[in-house]
């Protein structure tokens, strides 16, 4: 019974003792409050009765009498003599709790009685409750009403549901305690982010600047032969899995077995938290390079092709034809009229690369072992931490 008693207690403190929604659609033979049944197990067992008998008060009645003779069963004391006697009746009255076919139901009820009549005491203790239960159990099968199970019914429920608890606190930045450690989402999800924002800006900024550059040069060098092989690299590079690079570049610049040993494999640092603020900022570097490689390398050959067609598209406009009539160098041309005039387009593609370099993170997190958002959201996926992943599935 402590079990039971600490499966109550865990199912209120996480609000599961609560109805889902605000009003749930159901027949007229549901109760309202079948949500209350905590034991998912337990709670599908009366949902196949109700689709049999549709009679939910019998039903009812046969269930709360198989748990007052589990009670009973429990409250004996565990004599060496009795007990295993008495786990044999335990063990078959859990099976009557996900029981829901009539010819299983008997048969496990003629189970037990013949246990509890094999023993004077267990005879003498419960066999009153089992009488009960298999009287209530004849009613509710003598007394079925399944069409109750096609008039529809609504339950309202009001605010005091499992959705409003959620969304509350949601608004309010409070997602809950983690199920695995027990720590405040929101303090997970701050720790994660840091290390993901941090490694998408930089990319974000590496990308940006070393595409405005590679676009100008191309565009100025439209049809040359350095123009068509920069062209097919970037397209190349565009056209390559994040994670195939990703993989890669582990296994030729951090095993000398196979190439370099350049960098680390994995991680943000390898030195101790109370290390010197600027030794730590340059391991974190050396950590993050190959990562911000990897997550660079696809924006940098998008941003470029589109710098290079919002030059190309200015250096055709008049003004650009009237600069260089005026005498102004090429350099001037480029730098002070073209140049700016054509980072309008690039400056718009901010919003929708930046939640695209966010959402292909998650890969580059996993393989290299970083504690972002990515990898911490794929592990409380595959460890169904719900508190966890239910900010990002909205």
């Amino acid at each position: 019974m402590a079990g039971e008693l600490a499966y109550q207690q865990t199912a209120e403190r996480l609000g599961l003792n609560l109805p889902t929604f605000y009003f749930g659609l159901k027949t007229k033979s549901t109760p309202d409050t079948l949500y209350k049944i905590i034991k998912q197990e337990e709670r599908t067992t009366l949902e196949q009765l109700i689709g049999q008998y549709g009679n939910w008060q019998q039903i009812s009645g046969y269930y709360l009498s198989l748990k007052q003779l589990e009670t009973s069963v429990l409250a004996m004391p565990n004599d060496s003599s009795l007990l295993p006697q008495k786990r044999k009746v335990r063990n078959k009255i859990r099976d009557l709790y996900i029981s829901s076919q009539a010819g299983k139901i008997n048969n496990q009820l003629k189970l037990i009685a013949a246990d509890i009549q094999a023993d004077s005491t267990l005879q003498a203790t419960v066999g009153t409750q089992l009488k009960t239960l298999e009287n209530n159990y004849k009613q509710m099968v003598d007394g079925a009403t399944p069409a109750q199970n096609y008039v529809p019914s609504v339950a309202w429920y009001g605010t005091k549901n499992q959705y409003h608890r959620w969304i509350s606190g949601f608004l309010k930045g409070d997602f809950g305690i983690s199920y695995l450690d027990n720590r405040p989402v929101a303090s997970k999800i701050w720790d994660a982010l840091r290390w993901t924002l941090t490694i998408n800006l930089i990319s974000l900024l590496v990308s940006y600047i070393l595409a405005i550059f590679l676009g100008v040069w191309s565009a100025v060098r439209k049809g040359t032969k350095a123009d068509q092989i920069v062209t097919t690299a970037l397209f190349v590079l565009y056209s390559l899995p994040s994670f195939w690079i990703g993989t890669m570049l582990i296994v030729f610049f951090t095993s000398p077995e196979y190439g370099m040993n350049l960098f680390p494999p994995g991680q943000v640092t390898s030195l101790p938290i109370d290390a010197p603020f600027w030794q730590r900022f340059v391991d974190i570097g050396y950590h993050l390079t190959l990562p911000i490689i990897c997550i660079s390398y696809g924006s940098l050959a998008f941003i470029s092709r589109q710098m290079r067609g919002g030059m190309l598209s200015i250096l055709q406009q008049d003004y650009i034809r009237t600069a260089r009539a005026k005498g102004l160098s090429e350099k001037q041309v480029i730098w002070r009229h073209a140049f700016r005039n054509s980072l309008f387009p690039i400056i718009t593609l901010f919003a929708s690369i930046f939640p695209a370099t966010i959402a292909g993170s998650i890969v580059i997190e996993v393989i290299y072992s970083i504690p972002g958002m990515g990898m911490l959201s794929l592990g409380a996926i595959n460890a169904r931490d719900w508190p966890w992943c239910l900010p990002f599935c909205c």
